[in-house]
């Protein structure tokens, strides 16, 4: 739009005056900017105004005033005395025609036939034919707008063209679009007005005298716009005439901006509008708006605005380099006088090698970058980075001289600087098109060598610990070892974008930093020598010398140039705190795979050293005493738990790696018992449990090793028991907690444990207080603890002490359970072992858990000290695995000799020792429960007390005598309670909840457990107590079908059981079958085996008849088959039989007319017989009382 040159816009000036209807600025214009805005100042003066007040009546006098002495204003005071409504209805009406007719038509109601040409008619018209002139033509331009289907035309009008009558047409324009609002939107007017010759002009003028329609119109024009308004005639002229509404408006302009970048239309706009701001501000040495304007873009969030204006810089570059009034060329152009403008003004371009030797090492022979120009040269650098990387710019000759200028300038020694370097170094890597000549090669290996000679100083001045030596360091080892997707990864990390890189470009660089710069053995010397990094944690970012160290152990250069690693890590690791940096764990798993791994075959010897135990214990020195020994500690939270990490890797990674290295003949030094013993690993775990958040996957990876090499520390009821003892129970125990309770000494607790015998109160009052004290803070109590336990087996010890010793002693197995089993499975020893001092280790118990039940025999009536021998058992169960597991990956080099000359192949002798170990796990777990089943057998004197209890209670049933009523009912209360709420009863209890989980765990023992069978006495407690006992129903049919007839009455006494339990549809077919099997050995059993067999598992059937009615039929025929095999057998004696089975017969077929039969008048009849001792006698006395009990019970269930 360079035809609107010569014209005069409204200025910036005028346009704020008319936005704040300020009449003094108002007045101070000029004649020819007041004439511009002579339709808004007319009709202010005319219309009625809304605000009534008397500041605005003096300022309308002014106004009025400021009018009277302008001869166009009667033109448009004539222009407003027309009639609207008339004009708004022939306008709607020749809208509808046209519609009708089509754009083309030449019919108009506005105007009739024109004589003369559109100007000519103009300027012989009155206002209301100059009114129906300049509408008409504005209404067709608009209808071809609306037609045009976004294709762009320019209409070539003599009424918008004529500059004589251009005012004259601009006070039509604005009359027209002020009085008609609703036929003429301001946006779809400013969308036409582009159409025309001079449409920018007439469209400030428009605007301007409707001020407050600034940011619609604005908006409109920018919606309507090309995503890329460079590329076609009308975008350049929509770019144009916003670039002048925003030179009217300048505060307005970066808005106008914002919309431009919302919409994605019109980037050239948002360019030129940057370069006008840019243009306007005061220069200084911060960073300019179009470098954050066009960093935004293109390194911002929004993908879509990074396509959008990527599209324009490659598009731009497709037109002529030399087209000056590109907006792409301007920004370009300003962008290189920018960074001109911070260049160096003195540098030498040649080499000074006799002045290196005189001059200090941190004193550079050539002129450096000021240091207020630093972050504005880091941000050029980054926009060029995005321009050529992400938008595609090919940079001219001029701009890749002037970049690599800056690039390889030396910035003074300030956290600024070191980042300029970097970003520097990852630009020379990601466009080495900028080097192109070997002077300029020279001059890139010269600053090259430069950072690696001030590296140091610069990192000592700066005080930044992340120093651009590290990365220097870290691209040297990642080009030896040929990672260039490493190397891409660093630079797209640094700059912060992403960009396309070819490997293939890198090639010149690489032989650069392998043969002149950074030799692999250089580097590898260099790197151990590199002091650690202070306190290192993920606060500290950037490229650190824990980067170069990881990706050397990596490559194996350490050993393959035979250097040792091994102090510079254990020093590394003494140096952390948190948040842990995420490169440590990486860092110890590639230092453990170069301590097993060999770098070659052909040396297995080159590996790494590893980390000695006397300094892994120096780390964990002072933790086993307590809280009051942490002041004493030297090492953090975060270097224990990554030497555990460490300790606990290197070991499974040794176990896992056995045959490849028995293979390779080398067998590693794994790490002692007694060191793993002296680690407190739970109480680690749990100070890691509280800090997950600032430990990163540590915790996670610490408890996945502990589930695999140390599933006793992983057991569940520890997990849940934690979680009330770190809760909310642990800040209210805080405040309860007194100076008295924080007083006692394990002394004193000693004193108070040899006074039990006669004296409870001190003791508990000890007690009592321990249980406010941490886990942590208990931990000097715990030897003399376990060591008095022996002491509470003694009779009369008060149930309270012994409940606060097991609170006490579930509280420190959170943070010290391996000592603490120990020792108290040593202070829980049977007397006469204590005589002969044995004291077993941590070792033993793992070998043989069932020492853990090899305890004092009172341990076995204490509830409170048995669930804690029960908490140790499984514990050492599950050791046990993990330790026969080990074991075998151990020993796997066994397995290897004699494979050579085995006939079963390889593989044949790894199987039969899994086999055996399975077998040996299977006959310890099934040895525990059998142990553990035995002891819920009552004693003798525990017998006798049940049956006096029992005699008891029969003899209350009868009718008592009204004498001693009173006593025989507390009598009865006390023995009730003293069989149902004693210590056995909660032993079986605790023994039961034990059981459960074993047989939920691993299924196999229930199966085995019952095969080898145990008294059945204890069937009932069993199946009652453990939930998972209906695991039986699934081997039953099985266990019934061993040849064995003990197994087989073992079988049907359990399923009798089960089925009362579990009254489901696989408890009734498993009973029909061993209703069958009974019928069936009936059949095939001897006399004497016959007895045998029947007698216990006849009253079994009144259990299946209870669960499961249906059976009752067949129940009634085999009790019969039964009696008269029996008769069968005795019919050639003396004695007369038939009454019996004549009995037996009528109880079958009139069960009902011997339901008065109870009990008592069956038994007496089994005792008038029970002087034979003939077996079959005694079977059929057993047939008859089981049908008896199975009539009364079912009329008794009716």
């Amino acid at each position: 739009m360079s035809e609107c040159s010569a014209l005069q816009f409204v200025s910036p000036y005028a346009f704020e005056a008319m936005q704040k209807v300020d009449v003094v600025r108002l007045a101070a214009l000029s004649d020819p900017e007041l004439r511009l805005l002579l339709p808004c100042l007319v009709r202010m003066a005319l219309c009625a105004p809304a605000d009534q007040s008397q500041s605005w009546a003096q300022d309308k006098k002014l106004i009025l005033r400021l009018l009277s002495g302008v001869e166009a204003v009667n033109s448009i005071v004539a222009l407003l005395s027309v009639d609207f409504h008339a004009l708004e209805q022939d306008a709607s009406k020749e809208q509808q025609l046209r519609h009708k007719l089509g754009g083309g038509s030449g019919e108009s109601i506005l105007v009739s036939q024109l004589q003369h040409g559109l100007t000519l008619e103009f300027e012989h018209s009155d206002s209301p034919r100059r009114l129906r002139l300049v509408l008409s033509e504005l209404l067709a331009i608009m209808n071809k707008v609306s037609e045009s289907n976004g294709e762009f035309f320019l209409k070539s009008s003599e009424l918008f063209e004529s500059p004589v009558y251009l005012e004259e047409a601009a006070d039509v324009l604005c009359i027209l679009q002020a009085e008609l609002p609703s036929l003429l939107p301001i946006v779809d007017v400013a969308e036409a007005l582009l159409h025309v010759k001079n449409g920018a002009w007439f469209l400030c003028l428009l605007v301007a005298n409707v001020p407050d329609s600034f940011n619609e119109v604005c908006r409109g024009l920018i919606k309507n716009g090309e995503r890329q308004d460079e590329e076609s005639v009308g975008g350049r002229r929509r770019t144009e005439a916003l670039r002048h509404l925003c030179k009217m408006n300048p505060s307005q302009a970066l808005r106008v901006r914002g919309m431009v970048v919302e919409e994605c239309h019109l980037p050239g706009l948002g360019v030129a509008l940057t370069l006008d701001h840019t243009k306007n501000e005061s220069s200084d040495d911060g960073v300019s708006d179009l470098v954050c304007f066009v960093s935004g873009l293109l390194l911002g969030t929004n993908a879509k605005v990074r396509t959008w204006f990527g599209t324009f810089i490659r598009n731009g570059q497709q037109r002529k380099r030399d087209n000056i009034s590109s907006v792409l060329w301007q920004m370009r152009r300003q962008l290189l006088l920018e960074l001109m403008g911070i260049l160096p003004t003195v540098r030498s371009t040649h080499i000074v090698e006799e002045a290196e030797a005189d001059t200090e090492p941190n004193v550079s022979v050539y002129s450096g970058l000021k240091e207020e120009h630093v972050v504005k040269a880091s941000a050029l650098l980054r926009l060029y980075c995005a321009l050529m990387g992400i938008a595609g710019l090919k940079p001219t000759d001029e701009e890749a001289e002037q970049l690599l200028q800056l690039m390889t300038s030396r910035p003074p020694a300030t956290p600024a600087g070191v980042r300029f370097v970097s970003l520097s170094f990852c630009m020379l890597l990601a466009f080495s098109t900028l080097v192109s000549t070997p002077e300029q090669e020279q001059l890139m290996v010269m600053w090259l060598s430069w950072m690696i000679k001030e590296e140091a100083y610069f990192e000592s001045i700066s005080g930044v610990s992340a120093s651009f030596g590290e990365m220097l360091l870290l691209v040297a080892m990642y080009f030896h070892s040929n990672q260039l997707s490493a190397i891409i990864d660093l630079v797209c990390s640094t700059l912060g974008m992403k960009i396309v890189i070819k490997p293939s470009s890198l090639s010149r660089m690489k032989t650069i930093f392998t043969q002149e710069i950074f030799t692999e053995q250089v580097v590898t010397a260099h790197a151990v020598r590199v002091p650690v990094t202070g306190s290192l944690s993920a606060n500290i970012t950037g490229f650190l010398p824990i980067h170069c160290i990881y990706q050397l152990l990596k490559s194996r250069s350490f050993t393959k140039h035979k250097v040792s690693i091994k102090d510079w890590i254990y020093r590394q690791l003494c140096e952390t705190t948190t948040p842990l940096h995420p490169q440590l764990l990486p860092l110890i798993d590639v230092y453990i795979n170069s301590i097993l791994t060999p770098a070659s075959k052909s040396n297995p010897e080159a590996t790494n050293q590893p980390v000695t135990e006397q300094e892994i214990l120096n780390v964990f020195q002072g933790l086993s005493g307590g809280e009051n020994a942490r002041s004493t500690q030297r090492f953090s939270i975060t270097t224990q738990l990554l030497v555990l990490y460490y300790v606990l890797s290197y070991e499974e990674a040794l176990l896992a790696n056995t045959k490849i290295l028995a293979a390779m003949q080398r067998k590693p030094k794994s790490y002692s018992s007694a060191l793993m013993d002296q680690i407190p690993i739970k109480f680690l775990i749990r100070q890691a449990q509280g800090l997950q958040q600032e430990l990163g996957g540590l915790h996670s990876a610490l408890l996945r090793l502990l589930a695999t090499n140390y599933p006793h520390l992983c057991i569940v009821d520890d997990w849940i028991c934690e979680e009330h003892i770190t809760g909310t129970d642990a800040l209210l125990r805080r405040m309860l907690l007194t100076n008295t309770a924080k007083n006692h000494s394990p002394k004193q607790l000693q004193e108070a444990f040899s006074m039990l015998p006669g004296n409870h109160t001190q003791l508990m009052q000890i007690l009592e207080h321990l249980t406010l004290l941490s886990a942590g803070e208990l931990i000097p109590y715990a030897e003399v603890l376990t060591s008095n336990m022996n002491l509470l087996l003694e009779a009369g010890v008060p149930r309270g002490i012994l409940q606060a010793v097991n609170k006490l002693w579930m509280v420190l197995n959170t943070v010290m359970p391996r000592r603490l089993w120990v020792m108290t499975v040593n202070a829980l020893q049977p007397s006469a072992k204590l005589v002969r001092q044995q004291k077993y280790t941590q070792n033993d118990l793992m070998i043989d858990p069932l020492i853990v039940l090899r305890c004092d025999q009172r341990v076995h009536r204490s509830p409170p000290l048995m669930d804690i021998i029960l908490h140790m058992l499984n514990g050492y169960l599950l050791a046990s695995k993990a330790y026969l597991n080990a074991h075998l990956k151990e020993t796997a080099e066994q397995d290897m000799r004699p494979s050579q000359n085995n006939p079963m192949g390889p593989e044949a002798p790894e199987v039969t020792r899994e086999e055996l170990k399975n077998a040996l796990l299977a006959a310890q777990d099934s040895a525990a429960v059998q142990i553990l089943l035995e002891i819920c057998l009552p004693t003798e004197e525990e017998k006798g007390q049940s049956s006096r209890a029992q005699g008891l209670l029969r003899a209350v049933q009868s009718p008592p005598s009204p004498q001693g009523a009173e006593e025989e009912e507390e009598e009865e209360e006390e023995e009730e309670e003293q069989s149902l709420l004693c210590n056995l009863r909660e032993v079986q209890c605790l023994i039961c909840c034990l059981l459960h989980q074993m047989y939920i765990a691993d299924p196999n023992i229930v199966k085995l457990v019952h095969f080898q069978g145990y008294p059945c006495e204890l069937l009932a407690l069993t199946v009652a107590g453990i939930p998972s006992m209906h695991i039986c129903l699934d081997f039953i049919p099985e266990l019934i079908a061993q040849p064995e007839l003990e197994k087989q009455i073992f079988a049907i006494q359990l399923l009798s059981y089960l089925c009362i339990q579990y009254a489901l549809p696989k408890s009734l077919s498993v009973a029909r079958l061993a209703i069958n099997v009974m019928g069936t050995l009936l059949t095939v059993l001897t006399q004497s085996k016959r007895y045998t067999f029947f007698m216990p598992t006849l009253p079994c059937l009144v259990s299946f008849c209870q669960a499961f009615p249906p059976l009752y039929e067949d129940i009634m025929s085999l009790l019969i088959q039964i009696g008269q095999v029996c008769a069968s057998d005795v019919a050639t004696q003396t004695r007369d039989f038939d009454p019996i089975i004549t009995r037996l017969q009528q109880l079958k077929e009139k069960p009902h007319d011997f339901s008065g039969f109870c009990k008592d008048s069956s038994s007496k009849s089994c005792s008038r017989d029970s002087a034979s001792l003939d077996p079959d006698v005694q079977l059929c006395q057993c047939v008859e009382s089981t049908i008896i009990e199975i009539i009364n019970m079912s009329v008794s269930g009716i």
